[in-house]
């Protein structure tokens, strides 16, 4: 299934859930926080900006925020909080489409790096963040680390969350590195008592960080710093996802 597919009118409409998830002020806030810390005054673009969720608050800060966003849809609904003149978006593929300029520092959050489907396409994204960055600029990623040593042999599935009304699992094909998300939503009970079930799924491949060190260093950047959060703990063996941030150099 092509990524517009997935991100059609119905999921975009579905995306926001504010206050709550993605969207707690605990989450979001350290996130805004160390992004326009890194972004030292400059300008900054963020890769698949979605509906604003990070690049919004951004903007309230006062940093300069523009975006890439390969969804219509998904971009219909950023648009309905902030108009072209304050956020200004690239309708277009985050390994190739160009916001103009020279910027401080692009970001790309919540995994995203790994809609991209095979090797070369990430590849082609760290390129293009570096096309878009000034001597000295930042690139970060935030991605989650594989569960792979939760995989004893003949099993393919992890469930990573399961809480009321919701579970989520991945299914991993390891020869071809990909793993598909299942999200499963299920409403409150109906007249049968019945509940109702919603399932959203969205493939991708995964990239130990060791991988995603090699790609940084064949775009040009150099490694800054690794850290199990937005608030800078301390990344380690079990730590189930990562904030990277990758510096070019100065000339």
């Amino acid at each position: 299934m092509e990524q517009q597919e997935i991100w059609d009118a119905e999921t975009a409409q579905r995306y926001d859930t504010p206050g709550s998830g993605m969207f707690a002020p605990e989450v979001l806030g350290p996130t805004v926080e160390r992004l326009a810390e890194l972004a030292g005054g400059g300008s900054v673009v963020e890769f698949a900006i979605g509906t604003g969720r990070v690049a919004v608050p951004l903007a309230e800060r006062g940093v300069r925020v523009a975006g890439i966003e390969l969804s219509p849809a998904m971009l219909e609904q950023l648009r309905a909080k902030v108009d072209e003149e304050t956020v200004p978006v690239v309708l277009g593929d985050m390994t190739t489409a160009v916001v103009p300029g020279e910027h401080s520092l692009v970001y790309l959050v919540f995994n995203t790096i790994s809609n991209l489907l095979t090797q070369a396409e990430q590849v082609a994204c760290f390129r293009n963040a570096a096309r878009h960055l000034a001597p000295g600029g930042r690139f970060v990623i935030e991605l989650w680390v594989p569960e792979l040593r939760a995989l004893p042999p003949g099993r393919t599935a992890t469930v990573w969350q399961s809480e009321p009304g919701y579970i989520g699992l991945d299914t991993y094909d390891v020869l071809r590195q990909h793993v598909v998300s299942h999200h499963f939503h299920f409403d409150g009970p109906g007249d049968d008592d019945r509940r109702q079930a919603r399932l959203f799924r969205t493939p991708h491949r995964y990239i130990w960080p060791a991988e995603l060190d090699l790609m940084a260093q064949l775009a040009g950047f150099e490694p800054e710093s690794r850290h199990a959060d937005w608030q800078g703990a301390e990344f380690t063996a079990e730590s189930r996802s990562h904030v990277s941030v990758y510096r070019l150099p100065q000339r």
